[in-house]
């Protein structure tokens, strides 16, 4: 008999949502996979989900920075010269 381990591997945000991108796809698409074949197919999928999800990255938690207003004011009476006749 032999011992069969699983290992779980954490898959990246980008890797999960190709792949369920590839399943929608896959499901959603079967008159063009009878045509094109199981193969070429799910090459093409696999390729337009990975254009697809191109740009897309798991939003990560920012941390909110205080701004502190300036509230001194400045007397502009002051430091404006005043031309008197």
């Amino acid at each position: 008999m032999s011992k069969t381990t699983k290992t779980t591997k954490k898959i990246s945000f980008k890797k999960g949502f190709q792949q369920q991108i590839i399943d929608n796809l896959g499901s959603s698409l079967t008159e063009l996979k009878e045509i094109l074949g199981e193969k070429k197919f799910r090459s093409r999928v696999k390729k337009a989900a990975k254009l697809l999800s191109e740009g897309i990255k798991e939003k990560t938690s920012k941390k909110i920075k205080e701004v502190k207003k300036n509230t001194s004011k400045k007397k502009t009476e002051d430091t404006e010269p005043t031309l008197e006749k």
